[in-house]
C-alpha cells in the first residue's frame, strides 16, 4: 500500500515539475518533497504535560501536588472541560544527501488507541541532510471529559495521571501525520497519513 502511494506521489511530483516553470525555487522545493518520500518518523518524547494548567509531568498523583494545584485541579473537574496540554516532539531522520521540507503537518494523536484530538502545524521545517534530524514539536490539546464522555470522574484523571510518567516513554502515544510543500504557489500533500511510533517509520 505504501509503496502504490509513493509511486502516485512521485508521478504528482513529475507532473508539478512538467506544469511549473522551471526556476530554481520551483525545482528545489521539488527535491525536498521528493527527499521527505524517504525520511523516517518517530515520536521523541512529550513535554510541558499540563492538567488544567497544572504542571504535572512526573507527577503521580494529587497526592505530590501543594494545596493551590490540588484546589485548581478540582475546580476543573467539577466544571464543563478538563484541559490536558503538552508538547509532543517527533523527530524527522534524512538520509538523503539534499535536505527534505515541508510547509505544513496535518496530525492525528492516539493514546492508548484512543483518538485524542486532531490539527495542523502550519510552520516550515527543514531536516537537513546525510542522516540529519529536526525536532517537529506538535503542541496538543485535548478536553479529557469530552474525549472520554461516559468515563467516571475518577477514571478521567487517573487517566491523565497516569500519562505523567511517560515523559521520555511515551509508549502509549501514537500519532499519524500528513505533510504538504509548496510546489510554487500550489500546496502538494501527501495523500494519506503515516503512522509513527516511538521508532523510526517512514513513507516508504
Amino acid at each position: 500500500m505504501k509503496k502504490n502511494i509513493k509511486i502516485a506521489l512521485t508521478v504528482i511530483l513529475f507532473s508539478s515539475c512538467l506544469i511549473f516553470t522551471n526556476s530554481c525555487g520551483v525545482v528545489q522545493q521539488t527535491q525536498q518533497m521528493t527527499n521527505l518520500i524517504n525520511c523516517d518518523f518517530r515520536i521523541v518524547n512529550v513535554q510541558n504535560l499540563n492538567l488544567a494548567s497544572v504542571n504535572i509531568q512526573n507527577v503521580q498523583s494529587l497526592k505530590n501536588l501543594n494545596l493551590t494545584d490540588v484546589a485548581r485541579i478540582m475546580v476543573a473537574v467539577a466544571g464543563s472541560s478538563f484541559p490536558l496540554t503538552f508538547t509532543l516532539n517527533i523527530e524527522g531522520k534524512n538520509p538523503n544527501t539534499t535536505s527534505a521540507g515541508m510547509n505544513k503537518l496535518n496530525w492525528i494523536l492516539f493514546i492508548d488507541n484512543i483518538q485524542m484530538t486532531t490539527g495542523s502545524l502550519n510552520n516550515r521545517f527543514t531536516i537537513p541532510p546525510s542522516n540529519g534530524t529536526a525536532i517537529i514539536p506538535i503542541q496538543v490539546s485535548v478536553d479529557l471529559k469530552r474525549v472520554l464522555q461516559g468515563k467516571s470522574l475518577d477514571a478521567i484523571t487517573n487517566f491523565a495521571f497516569n500519562l505523567a510518567g511517560i515523559g521520555n516513554r511515551p509508549t502509549r502515544i501514537t500519532a499519524k501525520i500528513q505533510p504538504t510543500i509548496m510546489i510554487g504557489q500550489t500546496p502538494l500533500t501527501y495523500p494519506g497519513y503515516i503512522s509513527i511510533n516511538t521508532n523510526f517509520s517512514g513513507l516508504k
